[in-house]
């Protein structure tokens, strides 16, 4: 990920004037990894995500929701003890580092004022969070503890001093100029690239690419007039927080002219950074917690693939009935020309019109009159066979279906959305119910689907499992209002509660339903829609599933853009009321 110091400087840029001063007014942690803040300064909220997490380690306002553990974690009560109520007083970064220092001033319990900080060290899988006494300069407590047997560098325990981590010995690229960093680059050695990350203090992969594009290879001055030239920007602050997506999404607050593909511009590097990483976090969170449940359906749909395979086979097998049936019927016309132990005989196939003469193997254990209900015998098997193995296949290929609906649902839940799905796999017996320790029943919870607005104000709700698709479906709308889903894909029961919606939001419902589906990937996906009163659930049918008809056919291709326009529209209003 590019989230290197020269974005670090462009958050820090953006936090000095909308947060500073600020004061905290809750805290929360919502997972190990992940402390949000609610922040208020010049009569606004803000929300700022601190995140360690491993593969996602970042910080930035967010929009976006978090559940909250019903008792708050030992480190989220010792922020709470220290900063509930502090005002932030600087933001700060280490260099050009991604270390970011935040100073708060705040009272103890007897009422004098203190100092704390609040330093987050974004350095992929040692990423870390730590609260510090700035009087003693130790460690109050950290998200992450780091013993020295870990780290034989510095120890990040509480109590112990706060030490940053080791130096690099690159250049500040705002304290250094073109010279020395040409002296850094060896145009012998190749790999440019490499060099300039290793020279240049807060530059990630991405910028030096940039860099040597722009430089095209060229002489020593071509480098030196590149460099000159970022260092103007980042020291004016000339940033232009930018989304790029390519073959691997990329983001950064300088401009690039070096990466293909389209490109998404924001007003602040924080609303380009939530709206980058907003879901990618959660969905490896549920990924973790899913992974379980993942295996089993994938596990039994392979099983019910396997029994396919084989009933394909005795269907294939079964249609050779007939000429068991016929050999048999030849074999009495013909009686007279068998004796026990003949190992076969050659008639006339009167069925044939050219009275061919055909050879039929026997069993020389047998007499002529069991050969031929021998033959009779299995033609008969083969003919009751295809019938029940008909409605085997039948079975096996809804409970593939559903299996694979499953599957699908997992990709796009939410953590809330993955108890559903465990809790209806013990409905349906796939999964042994969990026994009580207390006898008392908790009492059941409604499901959750999700909220959409359309353009025009229209509600649509999105199921992300088969209870919320069956709540959705059968108990919130109305037989007329608009209810869609994939064509033959699995996917999510959409529903606009209206009767007769526009063009344009059925076209949004429909990029809903599209991108909620197994086909989110694909273009041009085949969305049916039509009026609840025309959905209908089968007797005894899975969880989730529907007949439909007087459908009528769009064909949209997903965009995530459009999804979270109408979730962000969903919220405002959500607010606003």
């Amino acid at each position: 990920m590019p989230f290197d110091g020269i974005v670090t400087r462009a958050l820090t840029n953006e936090w000095n004037t909308q947060i500073v001063p600020g004061k905290i007014n809750k805290i929360y942690q919502p997972t190990d990894t992940e402390i949000v803040f609610t922040i208020r300064s010049n009569g606004k909220n803000h929300t700022l995500l601190f995140s360690i997490h491993p593969m996602y380690a970042r910080i930035h306002f967010t929009n976006d929701t978090y559940t909250n553990p019903k008792e708050a974690p030992m480190f989220c009560m010792i922020l709470r003890k220290y900063l509930s109520g502090a005002v932030i007083e600087s933001i700060s970064q280490y260099g050009m580092e991604r270390i970011l220092t935040f100073t708060f001033k705040t009272r103890n319990e007897i009422g004098d004022i203190t100092h704390k900080s609040l330093v987050i060290e974004l350095m992929g899988k040692h990423s870390n969070l730590m609260l510090i006494d700035q009087e003693k300069g130790h460690i109050i407590d950290s998200l992450k503890h780091v013993s020295l047997a870990q780290n034989r560098h510095r120890t990040i325990l509480p109590g112990h001093e706060y030490i940053l981590p080791p130096h690099q010995d690159k250049l500040n690229i705002l304290e250094t100029n073109e010279s020395e960093f040409i002296r850094k680059i060896d145009f012998n050695q190749g790999k440019i690239e490499n060099q300039i990350v290793e020279a240049l203090s807060g530059v990630s992969p991405l910028v030096a690419r940039e860099m040597v594009g722009r430089a095209k290879l060229g002489s020593q001055q071509t480098y030196m007039d590149v460099f000159k030239d970022l260092q103007k920007k980042i020291t004016n602050n000339d940033f232009s927080p930018t989304i790029y997506r390519n073959k691997k999404e990329d983001f950064h607050v300088l401009q690039f002219n070096n990466l293909s593909g389209d490109s998404e511009s924001f007003a602040t590097t924080n609303e380009m950074l939530d709206a980058f990483f907003s879901g990618k976090a959660e969905r490896d969170r549920v990924k973790q917690q899913a992974k379980d449940l993942y295996r089993f359906i994938k596990n039994e749909k392979d099983k019910n693939e396997r029994k396919m395979k084989k009933h394909n086979q005795t269907i294939k097998k079964a249609g050779n009935a007939d000429k068991f049936q016929h050999l048999g019927e030849l074999l009495t016309a013909n009686m007279h020309l068998v004796k026990k132990g003949d190992k076969s005989v050659i008639v006339t196939d009167y069925y044939d019109p050219e009275q061919n003469e055909i050879t039929i193997d026997l069993n020389p254990n047998k007499t002529p009159s069991e050969n031929t209900q021998g033959f009779f015998k299995t033609y008969q098997k083969l003919k009751t066979s295809k019938k029940v193995v008909e409605k085997e296949i039948k079975k096996t290929e809804n409970e593939i279906n559903y299996l694979d609906q499953l599957l699908q649902q997992i990709d796009v839940a939410r953590e809330e959305d993955v108890e559903e799905i465990r809790e209806e796999l013990r409905e349906e017996g796939y999964l042994k119910r969990q026994r009580m320790k207390n006898k008392k029943k908790n009492k059941q919870t409604l499901p959750k689907p999700d909220n959409y607005q359309a353009t025009d104000g229209t509600s649509i709700l999105v199921g992300k499992n088969n209870k919320q698709n069956e709540y959705v479906t059968n108990k919130l709308a109305h037989r007329d209002h608009v209810w869609l889903h994939t064509k033959d894909i699995p996917g999510s029961h959409v529903v606009i509660q209206d009767m007769k919606p526009s063009e344009e939001t059925l076209l949004e419902a429909a990029h809903l339903a599209a991108y909620f589906s197994k086909s989110q990937q694909s273009s041009s996906v085949p969305v049916d829609y039509t009026s609840i009163r025309h959905v209908k659930k089968p007797n005894g049918a899975k969880p989730g599933f529907v007949t439909y008809d007087n459908q009528k056919t769009l064909f949209v291709t997903p965009d995530k853009g459009i999804v979270d326009f109408l979730r962000d529209n969903a919220k405002r209003s959500k607010a606003n009321k």
